[in-house]
């Protein structure tokens, strides 16, 4: 048995990068978006607690992904990949456009944020089985010696998914006042995932079932019990583990801070406009995104192992000098401050404190947008432009070959199941939870650079365990698996 021609392989590609980058599309807008959003569905009076809630709500759907990966893996490894990544691409734009139908805290008080959190839920639900499968379907046509390569494409859709919302929120915000996208435009996003779902759902009912799956459910080789298989003997639970925290764990906070950290940071700690922000991210993010590419190519020759834990290591070394020039680039008043609470509206502040004197005083906005022409010809632009392609440079070491790794360290019959689970708990629960978490600290401590505490950690944690543990899997043959039964 062996890997179909090329032509048929950038078909599969195309399919599954397509409906997957929608999916990723689907479940960033919702961040993108936050610091519009957030005081619409909450209680005002409060914008600091507002955004931290939403957050925490945004990471609600990253808490869930683990759950989605169990029974959309079990699924795939028991009916097919080509049909659980159906459902998830289905359960995902439904959930997605359902936000931008969704009435505000005005409307229907507190009915508005808990029906936001369930909705949430669905989009963890949907993710947690749509990567595993698309990484799948890819690496189970494509060719063993090029696996690095061809699922790094798979790799390149989580941050073209972060980029299309960014750009799709900048084009709304650039058609409409304002006002008019605070009232009502920024539900335009949301409601856009019914076409894109819709071509997406097309191109995918078109697709046949990976070839790997489909020989050993013709020789009965699935496995009957794919949970079990996979979570209870000693020997795959080992790899499990061991992939979770010697490759996921990492790899989920270099990406997080790397670009939504990095996007949040910004906005609302050094005060970048809003608007300017997203434009700085999604710069840095077109020109980073080949880069995902080239380290799947390069794992190919080399191997995935060292790349993604020379990956966790230089972002957990270079992270603090990193961000204190992320604040001197943009000339912020905000150093470090207390936490002081408002006596008219009960609002939690930062105060900077970096007035010589003792004087407090309000930070002031960086970066006001005017146009595109005029921000990019901002020197100030340009330096934080390139501290976050740094970070995102971090983030294509540790993504662009995991899905290969992932992939080669697991048996077919559980694949699926397997790779699902460590994958979506260090990208949804470590990595997720990081926004929330660096926000929540830095609001607390008042010190700006606190929030890197924990992907410091955790990126240090993973280059440890991974540099021991972590087996190389450049050269598994998993075409061979079914060939020689």
């Amino acid at each position: 048995m062996s890997s179909p021609p090329s032509y048929r392989i950038w078909q599969v590609i195309v399919a599954s990068a397509v409906g997957t980058m929608i999916e990723w599309y689907d479940f960033y807008i919702f961040g993108t978006l936050a610091v519009t959003i957030a005081p619409l569905f909450y209680p005002k009076g409060n914008d600091t607690l507002a955004l931290i809630a939403y957050l925490s709500t945004f990471a609600v759907g990253f808490v869930v992904r683990p759950f989605g990966a169990l029974f959309f893996g079990r699924i795939g490894d028991l009916v097919g990949r080509k049909y659980a990544f159906l459902v998830t691409l289905l359960v995902m734009g439904g959930a997605t456009a359902a936000i931008g139908f969704l009435p505000t805290y005005a409307t229907i008080g507190i009915a508005a944020p808990i029906i936001l959190l369930l909705i949430r839920v669905l989009q963890g639900l949907a993710l947690g089985g749509e990567y595993g499968g698309a990484a799948v379907y890819v690496a189970e046509h494509v060719p063993d010696e090029k696996r690095g390569f061809y699922t790094s494409f798979i790799q390149i859709t989580a941050t073209l998914g972060l980029f299309v919302s960014l750009v799709v929120s900048i084009v709304v915000k650039n058609a409409m006042s304002p006002e008019a996208f605070n009232a009502w435009g920024w539900r335009l996003p949301f409601i856009l995932s019914i076409f894109l779902v819709g071509v997406s759902l097309y191109i995918r009912l078109r697709m046949k079932e990976s070839p790997i799956f489909s020989q050993i459910k013709t020789a009965g080789m699935t496995s009957s019990r794919p949970l079990v298989e996979a979570f209870t003997h000693w020997d795959n639970l080992k790899r499990v583990l061991i992939s979770l925290f010697g490759a996921t764990a990492g790899q989920g906070v270099v990406w997080y801070t790397g670009q939504f950290y990095a996007l949040f940071y910004l906005s609302t700690v050094l005060k970048v406009n809003d608007r300017s922000a997203q434009y700085i991210v999604a710069i840095a993010l077109v020109l980073a995104m080949p880069l995902f590419v080239f380290m799947g190519a390069l794992s190919d020759r080399i191997g995935r192992k060292w790349i993604m834990m020379l990956g966790c290591l230089l972002a957990a070394v270079s992270y603090f000098p990193i961000y204190q020039a992320m604040q001197r680039a943009a000339g912020s008043n905000v150093v470090t401050a207390t936490s002081q609470r408002d006596p008219v509206t009960n609002a939690i502040r930062l105060i900077p404190q970096t007035d010589m004197n003792g004087t407090l005083e309000p930070a002031k906005e960086v970066l006001p947008y005017v146009d595109i022409s005029t921000l990019l010809s901002s020197p100030i632009a340009w330096k934080l432009i390139l501290l976050v392609f740094i970070q995102v440079f971090f983030v294509t070491m540790v993504y662009g070959p995991i899905a290969a790794y992932l992939v080669e360290a697991f048996p077919a019959k559980i694949r699926y199941t397997s790779l699902s689970l460590p994958y979506h708990i260090g990208n949804g629960v470590f990595g997720g939870l990081l926004p929330v978490i660096g926000l929540w600290v830095v609001e607390r401590t008042g010190n700006i650079y606190a929030g890197l505490y924990y992907p410091i950690i955790i990126a240090s944690l993973t280059f440890i365990v991974g540099s021991l543990l972590l087996k190389e899997t450049k050269n598994t043959l998993i075409w061979d698996e079914v060939s020689h039964r």
